[in-house]
């Protein structure tokens, strides 16, 4: 029997914000294009593969929140600094599947009926840049956290997933810090390995300054083995962290 996901588990990561609260549908697209290559003599048309593409909507519920939906998506509307999004399905468990993205955002609408709730949609672009050095940058990837609160003397290594296969061309790690009340830095990491005993780090996010959030976008080259694990560690003697860590593999 198939094994359906139902989408009320969806979880929205913006930046250093869990927007999942505002929103009701999230749709992502990747394409390829493709340039005709038919010559004279020719009995069928041929092609090569052209430039890569990836969007990304939001739709759900106005709020004039602080950091709610209006004023996060009204303030990258046109940001110099790309955002960070990650997509995850059936949140809360590690190794189930998450959207890896970095895109602009394009276009964002708000609609407001005479009998119904005010809505908004914005509209994302992937973007390949010199920090994400990426083919683009939408993707599907893992979950490697929970996304719950992790109180300082419980920082440490996460549960590993398997990817059943060791890949050769890298990938993209997202970090969102959305909540943080450390009275340490705290520096998070992707790991992998070969055997599920042997970690090395894969790469690492820039370190965390002490009741701060966080947003960052990572991108590795090369082999990246079998299995994945997020860690975290920090110096801190109170408060506690919650962070969200999505791998997607090339």
């Amino acid at each position: 029997m198939p094994t359906f996901v139902h989408g009320k588990g969806t979880e929205v990561l913006l930046d250093e914000f869990d927007l999942s609260s505002y929103f009701n549908s999230v749709d992502t697209s990747r394409s390829t294009d493709t340039a005709e290559t038919t010559a004279f003599g020719s009995t069928s048309k041929s092609y090569i593969v052209g430039l890569t593409d990836g969007t990304l909507s939001l739709s759900g519920m106005f709020a004039q929140d602080t950091d709610g939906s209006d004023e996060e998506l009204s303030a990258i509307l046109g940001a110099t600094t790309t955002p960070i999004i990650t997509v995850n399905l059936q949140a809360g468990t590690i190794g189930n599947r998450a959207v890896v993205a970095k895109a602009h955002q394009t276009s964002y609408a708000i609609s407001s009926p005479v009998a119904d709730i005010v809505t908004v949609t914005a509209d994302f672009n992937a973007s390949t840049d010199a920090t994400a050095n990426l083919t683009y940058s939408i993707q599907s990837g893992v979950q490697l956290t929970t996304g719950t609160s992790v109180a300082f003397g419980s920082l440490g290594n996460l549960a590993s997933t398997d990817n059943a296969a060791s890949t050769a061309n890298g990938g993209m790690a997202n970090l969102h810090v959305v909540a943080n009340t450390l009275d340490a830095a705290v520096t998070i990491k992707v790991q992998d390995s070969a055997d599920d005993a042997t970690f090395a780090d894969l790469t690492s996010f820039t370190s965390v300054s002490s009741g701060t959030k966080a947003v960052e976008q990572k991108a590795v080259t090369g082999t990246v083995d079998r299995y994945l694990r997020a860690t975290a560690s920090s110096a801190a003697t109170s408060g506690a962290i919650t962070f969200h860590v999505a791998f997607a593999r090339y």
